[in-house]
């Protein structure tokens, strides 16, 4: 009886492991942390980055370690991180890659467990101890979402997860609510680049009366508030990241500038955090630099990463 017994408590705390790898739903937002993006090509902070990070309770920067890219039909590496500097003590790093949706069109064999290896040894190289978290970024789509959760799955079952890491986290667009969850430990709510490019613009009549309003295509209540509804009850545990950065592109020649008024972050954030209050627990700003840092008064940081 004693031995069925063991067998039996045996079998529920595998099935528990292995609920938590492949569906997530175990992980709970129980702290509150303040946490931002890194995505340069060069880990190298400035004096003004280091004391943002000391002044707004930051203590994990998701950083991005290289981009995976299609180069004749296979996947590879791009883009990697240089290290010529370490975080602060005290501050958690979360090796982050982006992957194109184009390789996620179908299954690469081997291409999770290269990553995890890359990874791993990227961190060894550079004496990056104490990494616990890996994240993957991934615009995903109804045509690659299959293909993409199968490689989320691999990546925590392979052996070099399992011996390094304990969370599997990945990123969420506004759209992707719509699908079933990935299997992830959490996902972060990309709460920027929300809108269509295209409809940055007014349009206006032929005497000049104003028709539509332009949109932010970094960040616009409007491009959010359809998605509100899906956020209560979305089964995966969520943190959520705001956009503080300047997006230039040329338009029929034109040098045009997006940045989003801080009043429009902040509505956005009540809103969400009204639908999902767990939203509160984990905040993250995109991304860390001296020119974001600046664009922003303090209060509105300060604001930003309430709880």
């Amino acid at each position: 009886m004693n031995m069925n017994r063991a067998l039996l408590l045996l079998i529920a705390v595998l099935a528990m492991t292995g609920c938590r790898q492949s569906g997530g739903r175990r992980y709970e937002m129980t702290a509150d942390q303040n946490a931002v993006y890194y995505w340069r090509t060069e880990l190298r902070l400035d004096s003004t980055e280091r004391d943002f990070l000391k002044k707004q309770h930051i203590n994990k920067v998701y950083c991005r370690y290289f981009d995976v890219v299609m180069q004749d039909s296979v996947p590879m590496p791009n883009a990697t991180l240089t290290f010529t500097d370490t975080l602060p003590e005290g501050v958690e790093l979360v090796p982050t890659v982006f992957i194109t949706e184009d390789c996620m069109h179908r299954r690469h064999e081997g291409l999770a467990e290269k990553l995890v290896r890359r990874i791993c040894q990227m961190n060894e190289t550079n004496d990056i101890n104490g990494v616990r978290e890996i994240q993957i970024d991934c615009d995903y789509t109804a045509r690659s979402r299959q293909t993409y959760y199968d490689f989320l799955k691999e990546v925590s079952h392979s052996s070099l997860f399992i011996s390094h890491y304990s969370l599997l986290s990945t990123t969420i667009r506004l759209h992707q609510l719509s699908m079933a969850p990935p299997p992830a430990d959490y996902g972060v709510l990309m709460l920027y680049n929300t809108g269509d490019p295209r409809r940055f613009m007014e349009r206006r009549s032929a005497d000049g009366r104003l028709l539509e309003e332009g949109r932010n295509p970094i960040l616009d209540m409007r491009d959010v508030k359809p998605y509100l509804r899906r956020l209560d009850g979305y089964p995966l545990p969520l943190a959520a990241a705001y956009p503080v950065y300047l997006w230039q592109r040329t338009i029929h020649g034109v040098r045009v500038e997006h940045t989003v008024e801080s009043e429009e972050i902040l509505r956005v954030k009540q809103a969400v955090e009204h639908e999902r209050p767990e939203l509160r627990r984990t905040v993250i700003t995109y991304h860390l630099d001296k020119e974001n840092i600046n664009r922003y008064k303090p209060e509105t940081y300060e604001e930003i990463y309430h709880h």
